[in-house]
């Protein structure tokens, strides 16, 4: 019982962070606008580890890489805390148990950074029906626009619906899908 409770717990807080983490690399990444509350929020959250790691981890192409590879160490370290709870020990083959969870950190994160992608996508598809006008709406165009953009040219509205976030919707699935299988491999 109190294992279960620890385990959610250390997921919980780590998945969070985790998220916040992805969101900062990818508002960044897409360019979204920097005066925004979530956009601040999210620096104020992260801004203790990112800082410091940007001295020592540098960006490539313009990308925050810093902010991803923090993003993945929490992953792993979580892995690390949590296995341990669960009664599981890295056992007589340390180092490739470690490399397989750092492997497995790295589908963990690919397979949160797909649910975020998926998420602001279903919620900018969303939100124009609910409130067309909603103030958040610049953000979130600005965070899907490189996903969306290339179905936009190729696909037309129909009865001035975009149709766009359906086939990433459906891609993006199919990826979890196979991280699913690459995840149980591990």
């Amino acid at each position: 019982m109190f294992s279960n409770a620890l385990i959610f717990l250390v997921s919980t807080v780590c998945g969070l962070f985790i998220v916040a983490l992805l969101l900062r690399f990818y508002m960044q990444w897409a360019r979204a606008p920097y005066r925004n509350p979530l956009t601040q929020f999210l620096q104020a959250l992260t801004d203790f580890m990112v800082k410091p790691a940007r001295r020592v981890i540098p960006g490539l192409w313009g990308l925050d890489l810093a902010t991803l590879v923090l993003a993945w160490l929490v992953q792993f370290l979580e892995l690390l805390i949590v296995l341990p709870i669960q009664g599981r020990g890295l056992g007589p083959d340390a180092g490739v148990a470690l490399g397989a969870m750092a492997l497995l950190a790295l589908v963990l994160l690919v397979r949160t950074a797909l649910y975020v992608v998926m998420i602001v996508v279903f919620i900018q598809a969303l939100l124009p029906w609910i409130t067309p006008h909603s103030p958040v709406m610049p953000l979130l165009n600005s965070m899907t626009r490189p996903f969306l953009a290339p179905f936009q040219r190729r696909i037309r509205p129909i009865g001035n619906v975009d149709m766009s976030p359906m086939f990433v919707l459906v891609i993006i699935v199919l990826l979890l899908m196979l991280l699913e299988e690459a995840a149980k491999k591990l």
